[in-house]
């Protein structure tokens, strides 16, 4: 069950206006640029050009993040974070809880995550491991779960399979109700150990997710390293590179932008919240009860649920050191495409946080009003960005030479308006490059099977970019805060994991 309920009349009011507010502000902006286009074309056509040259030095800004975090993650993957944990006495009390829910994985999909566990420079007498499968899928996962425990299950220092059953009430089967009873179980086991829940640090893994070799050892040295270490999150990057070479161009444009994005917030700490694969401490976990069990977006949920337990005084430290996963793929480009919406759209749903960070604000008096407004604003302006930023640059922009009528066509703006916006576009491009260039440093090693060509392929990919902002950005962000403010809640869909043979 949530540990979160709404009471109140104007609580269920206030919540409800919250949950519309991304929606209307969405559908505002795209249906103002319209109407205005038609009886007020001047001043939209100043406005799309202030937003222009707004974009291109947003783009500037964030590329110097880019790759200042590029640099970083490049040198942090080469230092051996174990040799560094020596000096740190209190690093032989510390035990990792590693949990990985899974659901309808085929055992090529599984067994990858548990390799790259073993492969760890890190203790694995330290790793208390939990595979958590779903009883909708008992059959398929229990059988999965044998096999990954006669192969490794004696490796760690203790190993368990749990099942989450169906149906419980108030729960959205998913990521996160599955996590939170998989939570409690192991909570049960810790207990009867008598472990200190200061002393053990948990990472929720997506079931492709393979770890780098450094990662624990790493999560480990900032977590000793770093003030306050219980009252924080701790997040790596997500490289989508399992099976990025066999993946489309256009869901690999859409997979690197988002690892671009996270290294681009790792450069910005206070920007930065909980997503898919990330860590924590056991004990903030216990405090807030594990995870609500209704959230669809439980690994950003989990942020703000910390955020509020501790009023305010939460933060997400950033690691600079990647884990692996996949790109969105199936056996058919058409049915990759629709993945890949379905993926945004359920990331895009989100937003559904809005309405309990606000609520939650209004309430506490006890997190500082600087920290509601920071926070607040971020959150709010991130959602929004994602629907609407790329209409606007590539669609709209357009929309006062179509209809704004024969009048506005001879003005001089009229006529300079394409000229201004392709050459601030043509510079805003340099964004594209840069990412461009960076795909190629990041790149695993190309497969034997693929030749230069695919290669080459990789850099002219990133022309695809405005195709994948607006359909498979744009697109599904618009549909899931439609759904939203309309109260149609969304169930969590489970991404389709597919690698080639």
């Amino acid at each position: 069950m949530s540990n979160f309920v709404v009471h109140g009349r104007y609580d269920k009011a206030f919540y409800r206006a919250l949950g519309i507010m991304p929606g209307f502000l969405s559908w505002a902006t795209i249906i103002a640029c319209f109407i205005f286009s038609f009886t007020h074309p001047i001043p939209v056509a100043i406005f799309i050009i202030c937003f222009d040259v707004y974009w291109l030095i947003r783009v500037v800004y964030l590329a110097s993040f880019l790759i200042r975090s590029f640099k970083q993650i490049k040198k942090n993957t080469k230092i051996d974070w174990h040799a560094k944990l020596h000096d740190i006495k209190k690093c032989d009390e510390l035990y990792h809880l590693v949990i990985i829910p899974t659901y309808k994985e085929e055992i090529n999909i599984v067994r990858p995550t548990f390799e790259a566990l073993v492969n760890s420079n890190y203790s694995n007498e330290k790793m208390i491991v939990v595979l958590a499968i779903e009883e909708r899928d008992k059959e398929r996962g229990m059988k999965n779960a044998q096999i990954i425990k006669d192969e490794f299950g004696d490796i760690f220092h203790h190993f368990m399979i749990t099942v989450h059953p169906k149906d419980l009430e108030g729960e959205i089967p998913g990521k996160g109700s599955n996590e939170a009873w998989a939570g409690r179980r192991v909570k049960e086991y810790i207990d009867e150990k008598g472990i200190a829940y200061e002393d053990i640090l948990v990472s929720t893994l997506d079931v492709d997710t393979c770890v780098h070799p450094e990662y624990f050892a790493r999560l480990t040295y900032v977590f000793f390293n770093t003030d306050d270490p219980l009252h924080a999150s701790y997040q790596p990057v997500p490289m989508f590179f399992n099976n990025f070479w066999d993946a489309p161009a256009l869901m690999r444009v859409v997979a690197m932008s988002n690892t671009f994005w996270m290294l681009m917030e790792q450069a910005r700490p206070e920007r930065l919240y909980t997503f898919s694969s990330h860590s924590m401490s056991f004990k903030a976990l216990v405090d807030v009860d594990f995870w609500d069990t209704d959230f669809v977006s439980e690994d950003s949920h989990i942020f703000w649920q910390c955020f509020m337990r501790y009023n305010g005084n939460y933060r997400t430290e950033p690691l600079l050191i990647p884990v692996y996963m996949d790109t969105v793929l199936a056996d058919t480009y058409s049915k990759s495409i629709i993945n890949q919406y379905k993926q945004q759209r359920r990331w895009a749903w989100g937003s559904e946080n809005i309405p309990y960070i606000f609520l939650n604000f209004r309430h506490n008096k006890k997190i500082p009003f600087s920290s509601k407004l920071s926070h607040g604003f971020r959150v709010i302006e991130g959602f929004h960005s994602w629907a609407t930023n790329a209409l606007m640059i590539f669609i709209l922009g357009w929309l006062p030479l179509i209809v704004g009528g024969d009048a506005f066509k001879t003005t001089l703006l009229a006529q300079n308006l394409p000229l201004i916006t392709q050459w601030l576009m043509t510079f805003s491009m340099v964004g594209m490059f840069i990412s461009a260039t960076l795909n190629l440093f990041l790149l695993p090693e190309r497969p034997k099977k693929y030749g230069g060509g695919r290669f080459v392929m990789m850099f002219l990919q990133w022309f695809f970019l405005p195709i994948t902002t607006i359909f498979l950005g744009s697109f599904p962000a618009i549909d899931a805060q439609t759904r939203m403010m309309f109260g149609k809640r969304m169930g969590f869909w489970t991404t389709q994991k597919f690698r080639k043979s």
